[in-house]
C-alpha cells in the first residue's frame, strides 16, 4: 500500500513540476509577445513624436523668421525717423549758428559805436565841467555870493518854507480836530452838568459860638482860666475871646476837633454848669455825637451815590469829609458831586458807570485824615484804598486824579474831568489869596521863559494868559508852534482847575514924527 502512495505522491510532484514549468514557459511567451508589442508601440509613439516635433520646429522657425523680419522692418523704420530728426536738428543748429554769428557781428559793431559815443561823452563832460566852472565864476561875480553862501541861503529859504507849510498844516489839523473834539466834549459835559444839580457849601476854618450875654465869657474862662484851658486841652482848639459882643470864636485847622469843641461849648452854655469835670463830660458827649454824625454822613453819601460794598472804615472816612473843606468847598459834597458827574460822563460814553461813581466818591479819601498823617491827600487816599482792598483800577483813578501818575484807564480820565468840573464851577471854591497870587506869578514866570516873549500877563483870575511877542524874533508861522509849546509847559508844570487860555499877540509898530 505504501508503495502505491509514494508512487502517487511522486507522480503528483512530477505533474506539479511539469505544470509549473509549462506555465512559466507559457507566461514567458506571453510576456515576450507583450514586450514586443510594447516596443513596437513605443517605436510608433517615438516616430510620431519625432514627426510632430519636426513639424513644430518648422512652424517655430517660420514664426521666428517672420518676427525677425517684422522687427527688422520696425528697426529700419525707426532708424529712418531718427535719421530724419537728426537731419532737422542739424539744420536748426546750423541756422542758430548763423544767427549767432550775425548777432555777434552786430554786437561788435554796437560796442564799437558805444566806445565812440563814450569817448564823445567824456569830451562833452569835460566841456560841460569847464562851462559850469565858468558859469559859477560868472554867477558868483554877478551875485556877490560864493557857492557855499548861496547854498546856505537856499537852505534857509527852504527851512522857512517848511516851517510855514508845517505851521499851516498844524493849524489846519488842530482846527479840524479841535472843532470836532470841542463840539463832542461840550455836548457830553453840558449834559452831565445839567443832569447834576448840587449845592456848594463854603466853610471857614473858624466857628462862631453865640453867647446869651457877655457875662458868659467870664464863666467860660473860669477862675484863673482853668475852664478855657481844660476845653482847649481836651479838644485841641483855640478859643478866641475878644471884644466881639456875645460871641466866642473857635479856631482849629482840624474841622472835626473844631466841631467837637463847638458842640461841647454850646451844650455847656445851654446847661449853665461850667467847670472842668462838666467840660470833660460834655466833650465826650460831643465826640459821640460827632462820631454818629460822621457815620450817618458816610452812609448818606453811599446811599446818594448808590455805591455798594464799601468797607465800614471807608464809610466813616467819607463821613469825616463832612467837616473838611478845600478852598472853601465842602469835601464830602464835592466827592458826592464828582461821583455823580463821573457816572453821568461814563453813561454818556458807554464806560463802566459803577466803577466811575465809586472812584469819584473815593478820589479825595485822603483829605479825611491828611491833617493827621504825613503825605499828600493823593498818597494817603491810595494807601487807604489799598488797605481796605479796593480794586486796583479804583486805586489808580485815585492816584491819577491830580496827574501824580499818567492816567491809563477811562475811569481815571473821567474822574479827572468830573473833579475839574466840580472844582472849576463858578462859586464852588475860593482860593487862599496867597496861593492865588503864587499861582498867577508862576503862570507869568513860565510863559516869560520862552525866547521871543516880551511880556506876559495873567488875567481873568488865571483863566487866561496874554503874551506879547517880539515881531522881529517870532514870525506868524512860529506863533502857532510857540503857543503850542507854552500850553504844553503850563500843563506839565502848573496845577490849576479848569483850563487856561493862551492868548498870543504879535504887533508891529512904526513911529515917525512930522516936523
Amino acid at each position: 500500500m505504501l508503495p502505491y502512495i509514494l508512487t502517487g505522491v511522486i507522480c503528483f510532484v512530477v505533474a506539479a513540476v511539469l505544470f509549473f514549468v509549462v506555465g512559466v514557459q507559457y507566461r514567458k511567451k506571453v510576456a515576450e509577445k507583450e514586450i514586443s508589442s510594447a516596443e513596437e508601440e513605443a517605436k510608433r509613439i517615438i516616430n510620431e513624436s519625432i514627426k510632430s516635433a519636426e513639424s513644430k520646429k518648422r512652424e517655430a522657425l517660420v514664426e521666428a523668421k517672420e518676427e525677425i523680419l517684422q522687427a527688422r522692418n520696425e528697426y529700419e523704420r525707426e532708424v529712418k525717423e531718427r535719421r530724419a530728426d537728426l537731419q532737422k536738428q542739424e539744420r536748426r543748429l546750423q541756422q542758430k549758428e548763423e544767427t549767432l554769428d550775425r548777432k555777434t557781428d552786430n554786437i561788435e559793431k554796437k560796442e564799437e559805436t558805444l566806445q565812440n559815443k563814450l569817448a564823445e561823452l567824456e569830451t562833452a563832460r569835460e566841456e560841460v565841467a569847464t562851462l559850469k566852472k565858468t558859469q559859477m565864476e560868472v554867477l558868483e561875480r554877478i551875485s556877490g555870493f560864493t557857492a557855499e553862501e548861496a547854498k546856505n541861503y537856499l537852505i534857509r529859504q527852504l527851512a522857512d518854507d517848511v516851517t510855514h507849510e508845517s505851521a499851516m498844516k498844524v493849524r489846519e489839523i488842530e482846527a479840524q480836530f479841535k472843532e470836532e473834539a470841542d463840539t463832542k466834549a461840550r455836548e457830553i459835559l453840558s449834559l452831565a452838568i445839567q443832569r447834576c444839580a448840587a449845592d456848594h457849601v463854603a466853610e471857614a476854618t473858624v466857628s462862631v459860638v453865640p453867647l446869651p450875654n457877655d457875662e458868659m465869657k467870664g464863666r467860660i474862662i473860669g477862675r484863673e482860666g482853668r475852664n478855657i484851658r481844660t476845653l482847649e486841652t481836651m479838644t485841641g482848639v483855640d478859643l478866641i475871646i475878644d471884644d466881639t459882643p456875645e460871641a466866642i470864636t473857635v479856631s482849629c485847622f482840624d474841622p472835626v476837633r473844631r466841631e467837637i469843641a463847638r458842640i461841647a461849648l454850646e451844650k455847656l452854655i445851654q446847661d449853665g454848669r461850667i467847670h472842668p469835670a462838666r467840660i470833660e463830660e460834655m466833650v465826650e458827649k460831643a465826640k459821640r455825637e460827632v462820631d454818629a454824625t460822621i457815620k450817618a454822613e458816610g452812609e448818606r453819601a453811599v446811599f446818594e451815590t448808590n455805591v455798594h460794598g464799601l468797607h465800614p472804615e471807608l464809610v466813616k472816612l467819607l463821613g469825616r469829609q463832612r467837616y473838611r473843606t478845600s478852598y472853601g468847598q465842602n469835601v464830602l459834597n464835592h466827592s458826592i458831586e464828582v461821583s455823580h458827574l463821573a457816572g453821568l460822563l461814563a453813561a454818556e460814553i458807554g464806560a463802566d458807570v459803577t466803577a466811575a461813581k465809586r472812584a469819584g466818591l473815593l478820589h479825595d479819601l485822603g483829605k479825611s485824615i491828611d491833617h493827621e498823617v504825613e503825605g499828600s491827600h493823593v498818597q494817603i487816599g491810595v494807601e487807604l484804598a489799598r488797605k481796605y482792598r479796593e480794586n486796583e483800577d479804583i486805586v489808580h483813578a485815585i492816584e491819577a486824579h491830580h496827574n501824580d501818575v499818567e492816567p491809563r484807564t477811562i475811569v481815571a480820565c473821567l474822574v479827572q474831568a468830573a473833579d475839574a468840573i466840580s472844582a472849576a464851577r463858578p462859586g464852588a471854591r475860593r482860593e487862599n489869596l496867597e496861593n492865588y497870587i503864587k499861582r498867577l506869578e508862576k503862570l507869568e514866570e513860565v510863559t516869560s521863559s520862552f525866547p521871543g516873549v516880551e511880556k506876559s500877563f495873567a488875567i481873568q483870575a488865571g483863566r487866561e494868559v496874554r503874551i506879547m511877542v517880539a515881531p522881529d524874533k517870532v514870525s506868524e508861522d512860529q506863533m502857532v508852534l510857540l503857543a503850542r509849546d507854552i500850553a504844553k509847559k503850563i500843563e506839565e508844570e502848573l496845577e490849576y482847575p479848569g483850563q487856561i487860555k493862551v492868548n498870543m499877540i504879535r504887533e508891529t509898530k512904526v513911529i515917525e514924527y512930522a516936523k
